[in-house]
């Protein structure tokens, strides 16, 4: 046997150790898998919405074989419109756990005000065990009624009838669309005293599927809600010190977070995020801020700010942007919430003035 034979059976020698060695690491792999599934570790954590995903990061840290993850992109803000991707169904389908937000704001998944209430023919199959974080929270409250056009009042439909006609020329019924919502409001995340309670919920929901971690998500979720029932209080204490506490809103996000600290919606600029208001109804706002004596308009970054700074120019009054945190960068950190809403406090106190 020359060196070249030798050489080559060495070579085959070591590739069958090789792919034996391969073959028995690959095999405790699988049985570790096969384990944690057994066991009920290794959870996959699907959350909807980047509020529910931040308050779900809290909830998990330190609980072993979790693996969280956020459904819809990080920056894209409330999903009122939004419409399943192939990647989001892909997601579903690794799945174990769903965190949702609830109250109608799941419409993509086919859900209404009720969690697994489904619109026949909209809603993907979900496997997945779903946790409604806005279970058994009392303080939900429906949208902000805005009145049609008919209830405007005798001076402004007289003021402005015939522009009023001319916006929606040839748009029959169109000035009703921008003036009722019904159902639920949703947003409870801009509320830290709600997110308390929204966290309690959550780490119910995962320790009733995951009992080994049930202790870590408790102990989590307690603290986490102190820490929001704290930042509610600060709030509460600037609500008792602002010098005008009547505000304008673009949409309903912050109707919790006003009714938590005592601040009066005067109007909103949207019926519903993404719906702009016609020219009739900017003035009608205008007009409102003024007899109310408003004292800002607050935008919101998830939104453009255009028309809010519009109608403040025109009302003489402060404009500014209040983050009810819907939204975010992807690699937020942990306390990212907490942070946003400190700010929102710095800017409220700044915006309408202290006593």
């Amino acid at each position: 046997m020359n060196n070249s034979t030798k050489s080559i059976i060495t070579t085959i020698s070591l590739m069958r150790c090789l792919l034996m060695v391969m073959s028995v690491v690959l095999v405790f792999l699988l049985c570790g898998q096969i384990a944690k599934a057994e066991d009920g570790k290794g959870k996959n954590v699907l959350c909807t919405t980047f509020p529910i995903y931040q308050i779900t990061r809290n909830v998990i840290a330190g609980a072993k074989g979790v693996n969280v993850e956020l459904m819809l992109p990080a920056a894209m803000g409330c999903p009122h419109d939004y419409e399943l991707t192939p990647r989001d169904l892909m997601k579903l389908e690794k799945a174990e756990i769903l965190v949702v937000n609830g109250l109608g704001m799941e419409e993509f998944l086919g859900m209404g005000g009720v969690v697994g209430h489904e619109h026949e023919g909209t809603a993907p199959d979900i496997k997945a065990v779903i946790i409604d974080s806005s279970h058994g929270i009392t303080e939900a409250m429906s949208y902000t009624k805005m009145d049609s056009d008919d209830d405007h009042d005798e001076d402004h439909d007289e003021d402005h009838a015939e522009e009023h006609h001319e916006d929606h020329d040839g748009e029959e019924g169109h000035h009703h669309h921008h003036h009722h919502h019904h159902g639920m409001n949703p947003h409870l995340f801009a509320s830290p005293a709600l997110v308390a309670k929204i966290a309690v919920n959550i780490a119910s929901g995962l320790a009733k599927e995951d009992s080994e971690n049930a202790a870590v998500y408790m102990k989590n979720a307690a603290a986490y809600a102190a820490e929001m029932n704290a930042l509610a209080q600060q709030f509460r204490d600037l609500g008792q010190a602002l010098s005008n506490n009547r505000i304008v809103t673009q949409h309903g996000v912050f109707d919790y977070l006003a009714k938590d600290i005592g601040l009066e919606i005067v109007a909103v600029v949207q019926a519903h995020a993404g719906e702009e208001p016609s020219t009739a109804e900017m003035i009608r706002i205008v007009k409102t801020i003024r007899e109310k004596k408003a004292g800002a308009m607050f935008t919101e970054p998830q939104y453009p700010a255009r028309i809010g700074q519009t109608i403040a120019k025109e009302a003489k009054i402060s404009c500014a942007s209040l983050d009810p945190v819907a939204s975010g960068p992807d690699n937020a950190p942990v306390d990212y919430y907490t942070t946003v809403m400190k700010q929102n406090l710095l800017t409220l106190g700044k915006v309408l003035g202290t006593k």
